[in-house]
């Protein structure tokens, strides 16, 4: 019964999640899967990281706000305020006054210690306590880097403390290529921006002289796929993340191409091709600029994704006299419709877990971000507004980052995020109007 009385335990009361523990006896943790939505937060405290060299003070705050922020931000932890804590750690080194912690009812303590050298480097060193069973949770860790990816230290830190508590890999350390706007409606300019997953480090990839859309990473998210009308018509562009070069990928004369994606080896890309009034889809070999025609058909067939072990993509067409989900063979071949539902079903993009596909649906005069199984059932509707679009998953595919539109001559694309549950929706910061995310690998 002791068992019972741990955090994970008290985790799965307060998160509503189903587990299941190998062996009453075994010394393994439980295997959490998060199936629910939020019944209650996780209450934690994470108390400023100890200074252990001069000057040291002002960075220990800032990583531990981050690490706040992280948690916080997924719905599954409430932060305790400081102003309710009865002691502080003075010594990474002190032992763990649980009684002070679990008096102001923290379930989960994170203690960290950060020094800076000389030359800017930080080491950042931290513990995760389970203080209803006054045990650490695992060894602690520790990151070096310099004074500039602070916060990435932050967003590792927050990893290893999500990972450890909920069984599921982390997502924090990640970065989103968007398209940012600006300008008025009728003249809006659009470029390419990419920043980390919380809207910090914005930086701008491309200029505002030409029409870009639909970025996507590649699996190691070091270039990015993306249409741009620089040409006067679509032409499908990769760029290095590094130097921000980029180059056309040739397609064929006196046709339009666009909705790139990388195959999960980062060789391949599949896109739609536009010749006169018909639009099929195909692959790419980036190396040799060999291109394979995977459909066929009459109808109008783009925004391809591949699934994860990229034996099979699924994509949108209007075969059927409307815009439905199909799935076929990564080498083309017979496609098998998977949407069934009432209204249209657009951009779909395969979860990186293999286990859902996301997709936008517009019925009844509005427009919805849901999901789906990969055969088509247990769709469920995460969202509902003016206009949803355009899913990206965060790279554990617990989270889905989409655009949402405000109505009106004057409304912005903003970007937002839902859990998988349909829970925790967010607007996700950004400088200006942004659509078009495409959530990168850890990084």
């Amino acid at each position: 019964m002791e068992r019972v009385k741990t955090f994970f335990a008290a985790m799965v009361a307060a998160l509503g999640l189903i587990f299941a523990a190998v062996g009453a006896a075994s010394a393994a943790p439980l295997r959490i899967e998060i199936t629910e939505g939020v019944i209650e937060p996780v209450p934690f405290a994470v108390p400023g990281f100890v200074a252990e060299s001069t000057g040291a003070e002002e960075w220990g705050a800032r990583l531990a706000q981050v690490v706040a922020d992280d948690l916080t931000g997924t719905g599954l932890f409430r932060q305790i305020p400081a102003s309710a804590f009865i002691s502080r750690p003075t010594s990474f080194a002190a032992p763990v006054q649980y009684a002070d912690w679990k008096a102001i009812n923290a379930q989960a303590l994170i203690m960290g210690a950060v020094a800076v050298a000389d030359n800017g480097r930080l080491t950042v060193k931290f513990r995760i306590y389970d203080v209803f069973s006054g045990q650490e949770l695992g060894k602690g860790l520790q990151f070096q880097g310099t004074t500039d990816g602070w916060r990435r230290m932050a967003h590792k830190v927050a990893d290893a403390v999500y990972s450890r508590i909920t069984g599921e890999t982390g997502y924090f350390d990640s970065r989103v290529v968007f398209v940012s706007e600006t300008g008025p409606k009728d003249d809006r300019k659009k470029r390419l921006a990419i920043m980390d997953y919380d809207g910090a480090n914005v930086q701008y990839l491309t200029d505002s002289q030409s029409i870009v859309l639909a970025p996507r990473f590649s699996p190691t998210g070091d270039r990015v796929l993306y249409t741009s009308y620089a040409t006067g018509f679509p032409r499908i562009h990769v760029l290095d993340v590094g130097s921000a070069q980029s180059r056309i990928l040739e397609s064929q004369s006196g046709t339009m191409s666009f909705a790139p994606r990388f195959a999960p080896d980062g060789r391949t890309v599949v896109f739609s091709l536009t010749q006169g009034s018909n639009t099929d889809i195909y692959s790419m070999d980036i190396g040799s600029g060999g291109a394979q025609r995977l459909t066929n058909t009459p109808g109008i067939e783009t925004a391809p994704s591949y699934s994860p072990d990229g034996s099979r993509v699924v994509f949108e067409s209007d075969r059927s006299g409307s815009q439905q989900l199909y799935v076929m063979p990564a080498g083309g071949g017979e496609a098998t419709r998977i949407s069934f539902g009432q209204g249209r079903y657009a951009t779909p993009v395969w979860s990186p877990r293999g286990d859902l596909i996301a997709f936008t649906k517009q019925t009844k005069g509005r427009f919805h971000i849901g999901v789906m199984r990969t055969d088509g059932s247990e769709e469920r509707l995460l969202t509902a507004s003016f206009l949803d679009e355009g899913p990206t998953w965060a790279p554990n595919g617990r989270v889905i980052m989409f655009t949402r539109e405000t109505q009106g001559a004057s409304g912005q694309a903003s970007l937002y995020s839902v859990d998988v549950s349909g829970r925790n929706l967010k607007r996700v910061r950004t400088p200006g109007g942004a659509s078009d995310p495409s959530w990168g690998p850890l990084q």
